[in-house]
């Protein structure tokens, strides 16, 4: 009897450990609902995908390229392979990792945007090629009418360039040597005060030679000295043909030395204060050593130079001034012996030659050739200056001579 009680306690011990091991295997299926975790994947992966499509649809002007529409369907193929995958396998549905997911679709979309806008250009629909080529078209037309109207301007804009370089081809002055400068003398200053006027705005310093005691002695002497420039008495004497009046305040060859003195007296006053004095005419008078002693003293007394126009080849000039130990000036050039401005070119390339062989030059005008002789000497100064010329009065020149 007790060998029974113990079987019987044995069968009901295991039957009742039969019944436990199947309600627990039970209770594990009903806690294992792998379809809720399939569904739970996919409601999230349609709400990110509705989510993608809300924000691509806000920009109705931007349109996926065919490179952003593969790349959203392998993340789509790619998403569902990973939610097949729990549905084979009984682990429980917490251990899904739906937020690298999430991640995955944040990190995607500034990836589409920026792929968006970089590939706009390469969108296919006809509109936006349309609107691109109408765009280029625009701009080479823009580019093209800024670069007619560029060419139109350069065209129509003033030439500013300097009439120098067309100076240069008509005279063709020879460089400058020795430093080289030139002196211009005028002279019959007096007669005329519109004719003296276009000498005094040469753009250089000049000597104007002005006669005595005739109409506009005193104030063409005065307009000189008010314009900067150098005055001196452009004083009468006999020429050789005694038949040629010489002028008012002229020496004659009867006159005694106190005359003379009378004479070149009243006519420095008349027109002073002036630097020198040269020879008008006076070709008889400077061909006579006593004459001309007489009046190289009187100019050393008065403390003016003497300029000899050398009217004459037998000047005893420097004959004179070497005997009684004066300085003097001679005249080089004459430009306007014929009034043309063929001539005056001429005679200034000769003065030129001289100044670049002996240093400096004196070149005599006059007022008369008020016609073309200022005009010719405004067109030839920038390129005498841009050869390297200096300009001077007589005074102030290294042209004097012992």
């Amino acid at each position: 009897m007790p060998q029974k009680k113990t079987a019987t306690k044995k069968s009901v011990n295991n039957s009742r450990k039969s019944k436990t091991s199947r309600h627990t295997s039970k209770k594990s299926k009903v806690y294992i609902p792998a379809y809720k975790a399939i569904i739970l994947c996919c409601v999230i992966i349609t709400i990110c995908m509705g989510l993608l499509l809300v924000t691509t649809l806000k920009t109705p002007n931007q349109r996926l390229t065919d490179s952003v529409v593969e790349r959203y369907q392998e993340e789509k193929t790619e998403k569902k392979t990973e939610n097949t995958a729990p549905a084979k396998e009984t682990k429980k549905p917490e251990t899904v990792k739906t937020e690298p997911k999430k991640t995955e679709t944040k990190k995607s979309e500034p990836q589409k945007t920026e792929s968006q806008k970089t590939t706009q250009k390469k969108v296919e629909t006809p509109q936006i090629k349309e609107e691109q080529k109408k765009a280029q078209e625009k701009s080479t037309e823009t580019k093209t009418a800024s670069k007619t109207e560029e060419k139109k301007s350069e065209t129509t804009k003033p030439v500013l360039t300097s009439p120098q370089p067309e100076k240069k081809s008509q005279y063709n002055f020879p460089a400058a040597k020795n430093g080289a400068q030139l002196i211009f003398v005028f002279d019959d200053g007096g007669q005329n005060l519109a004719h003296l006027k276009p000498f005094l705005q040469l753009p250089f310093p000049i000597t104007v030679a002005v006669l005595p005691q005739i109409a506009h002695s005193v104030e063409s002497a005065a307009q000189v000295r008010a314009s900067g420039n150098e005055v001196i008495l452009h004083q009468p004497m006999q020429s050789v043909n005694a038949s040629v009046n010489p002028g008012p305040g002229a020496i004659k060859p009867e006159m005694s030395d106190e005359q003379i003195k009378t004479i070149l007296f009243n006519n420095i006053n008349e027109i002073a204060p002036i630097a020198g004095m040269n020879n008008h005419e006076g070709s008889g008078i400077t061909a006579d050593a006593e004459k001309m002693a007489v009046i190289l003293q009187m100019a050393s007394e008065e403390g003016i130079y003497f300029l000899d126009s050398r009217t004459n080849v037998e000047t005893k000039v420097p004959y004179v001034a070497r005997e009684m130990g004066y300085s003097y000036y001679e005249r080089n050039i004459f430009l306007d012996n014929e009034k043309t401005e063929a001539n005056a070119l001429k005679e200034l390339k000769k003065g030129l030659d001289l100044a670049n062989k002996n240093g400096s030059v004196i070149m005599i005008g006059h007022i008369w050739s008020a016609d073309f002789l200022p005009a010719f000497l405004q067109k030839a100064y920038p390129e005498l200056k841009a050869q390297g010329y200096t300009f001077s009065t007589v005074s102030k020149s290294k042209a004097k001579k012992y």
